[in-house]
């Protein structure tokens, strides 16, 4: 039998596995506790299970699949892990500071299909999905570097913006949402989750229907699908006719304000004239919408794009704002480490080619 990630399972799910097995339903919160409370990283740390229970739990799961490969730590405290899958696939994490608590950005695929013409995740096209528990574990590798510096630091919030496009990977996305929302678990509330989308619209309304407390960015990026399309593959799938409606249903069924995600490409999608036709786009439901502006983070095999100027950047906010459109610029976290999503990975995959 092939051994999986335990933290692939939720709470429920483990309990079902362990009474089929012959084992008291009780002993799911107690691994749990290990896991998650005490954060052991071997099932013989687990005192309080019998030798049987142990072994069968060595035998069906592992605990550490991810190997650190490269770790780089930026002067404001952001850290950018590189993982080693067992398959030998390499995956990045990010811990990044904030006023507001630590947050950790995880990837949900190895590799991206959605081909955004301006991101370095998506160099590399996508080999697999990832399981919920190698998307869990990355969670836990994180704080289990925390609890090694002895500052008593918790993660506290996730973003689900890293390698891949998590609505690719509904099932196993859920099912992580479910592990680390749980307050036996990691305990962390569904409004310090944020999720991002390229824009797959069928998805959307699945995601609207899910009634969470999780907060929905959508990478949109440009106002016309003319020019959006140009940037963003995947609106030739899912063109705003497509997309909008499903924003539309989500708000509607949610009330929850929703984040449009926009990065500002110099001389390409930052002009006054489509802050603009962003702000009429966005006019019917700006009193749910907060557009972030984003910097562009120049990455070396996409050099058609720069990153607009300061001068440019603050005409756009200011014409989004005199339009009644929340926005703001977000600032940037870890400049001096390949900050760019994708951009170490893909550097470590080229500097292990040279090698071989």
């Amino acid at each position: 039998m092939e051994k999986k990630s335990i933290y692939g399972l939720t709470l429920e799910q483990l309990t079902s596995w362990l009474i089929e097995q012959g084992q008291k339903k009780f002993r799911a919160a107690q691994i749990w506790d290990w896991l998650y409370k005490k954060r052991v990283t071997d099932f013989s740390q687990m005192k309080n299970l019998n030798p049987g229970c142990i072994q069968l739990l060595e035998e069906s799961f592992f605990i550490q699949s991810l190997k650190e490969e490269v770790v780089q730590k930026s002067e404001d405290g952001t850290i950018k892990f590189l993982f080693k899958l067992e398959d030998g696939n390499l995956i990045e994490t990010v811990l990044m500071r904030f006023n507001y608590g630590l947050s950790v950005c995880v990837t949900t695929q190895v590799g991206c299909n959605i081909g955004c013409t301006f991101c370095a995740s998506g160099l590399l096209k996508k080999n697999r999905d990832l399981s919920s528990g190698e998307i869990v574990e990355q969670i836990m590798n994180v704080q289990h570097h925390l609890d090694q510096v002895g500052k008593d630091e918790r993660v506290s919030h996730i973003v689900v913006m890293g390698i891949g496009e998590p609505f690719d990977n509904y099932p196993n996305m859920m099912d992580f949402f479910r592990v680390i929302n749980d307050q036996k678990g990691l305990s962390i509330g569904a409004r310090h989750i944020t999720v991002s989308t390229s824009g797959l619209a069928n998805k959307i309304y699945d995601f609207a229907d899910e009634n969470l407390q999780i907060n929905l960015a959508v990478s949109l990026h440009a106002p016309t699908n003319e020019l959006r399309t140009q940037i963003m593959k995947v609106n030739k799938a899912y063109p705003l006719e497509k997309l909008m409606p499903a924003i539309d249903y989500y708000l509607e069924k949610t009330n929850r304000r929703i984040t449009f995600e926009y990065i500002l490409l110099k001389d390409v999608n930052d002009h006054k004239e489509e802050a603009i036709q962003l702000a009429n786009l966005l006019s019917n439901k700006r009193h749910l919408s907060y557009v972030n502006l984003i910097p562009y983070n120049p990455v070396d095999e996409h050099n058609q794009y720069e990153r607009s100027t300061k001068k440019a950047i603050l005409e756009f906010y200011e014409t989004l704002m005199k339009r009644g459109i929340n926005c703001g610029v977000r600032v940037e976290q870890g400049s001096d480490i390949d900050a760019a999503c994708g951009q170490l990975r893909s550097k470590q995959i080229k500097k292990d080619k040279a090698r071989s």
